[in-house]
């Protein structure tokens, strides 16, 4: 009678593969974002899930609509599952970044997930949005059922970590997800609780790229 969440983040987007950052900007899948998404669903789907949720987002809500087809579910959406919002650092380059916010970059480069860029949400704002929402489809989804979340890769890393409850240190020892790739939350009804059954499954085995969900929330 296990119960199971399954964490997804969105396939690849123009911007992704520039290295903007995107936060709350609405930008839609490339050619590339889609075909992990197809790629991904039928996977997902073989997960018999009965409930899907999503960010709001352009880019989420696309990756929704081919798990909803391989599935036949209705995606529900949930603005508390968006991405950290980047402020004025939106649809900056990481060098753009260093060069108009140069303070702002080094706090970034020394640990800090925003650098404190005017206008964005620190991870204690994006974790007391988030993590109520995630205990909320958890708590709706009974013994013997399956819950996936579409959502982003650094509020999907902050937000696993203080889901379950661990050191907020835990978190460096994570890569960011990539495209595409998913989490899975396993309670097998022994008593043991919430546990990471696996992190970062593709569709496809790849070398992983740039860590951009770990080192910066570009979305």
């Amino acid at each position: 009678m296990t119960r199971r969440l399954v964490l997804v983040r969105h396939g690849r987007t123009a911007w992704n593969l520039e290295g903007r950052a995107q936060g709350h900007t609405d930008v839609g899948l490339d050619e590339t974002g889609v075909a992990q998404a197809r790629a991904m669903a039928p996977v997902i789907g073989a997960m018999a899930p009965d409930a899907l949720w999503s960010s709001d987002l352009a880019r989420a809500r696309q990756t929704a609509e081919h798990v909803a087809t391989a599935t036949g579910l209705e995606a529900r959406y949930d603005a508390r599952l968006r991405e950290f919002d980047v402020g004025e650092r939106a649809g900056l380059t990481i060098p753009e970044f260093a060069e108009r916010y140069p303070e702002a970059y080094e706090s970034w480069r020394a640990g800090h997930i925003t650098g404190g860029v005017p206008g964005a949400e620190t991870p204690e704002m994006v974790i007391d949005r988030m993590v109520p929402a995630l205990h909320e489809i958890w708590d709706a989804t009974g013994p013997d059922q399956t819950t996936v979340v579409i959502s982003h890769g650094a509020c999907l890393k902050i937000c696993l970590v203080a889901f379950l409850g661990w050191p907020e240190e835990v978190g460096n020892s994570l890569r960011g997800l990539d495209n595409c790739g998913w989490v899975v939350l396993e309670d097998e009804g022994d008593g043991r609780g919430i546990r990471l059954a696996s992190y970062n499954e593709t569709a496809h085995p790849a070398v992983h790229g740039p860590d951009f969900a770990s080192e910066a929330p570009v979305g």
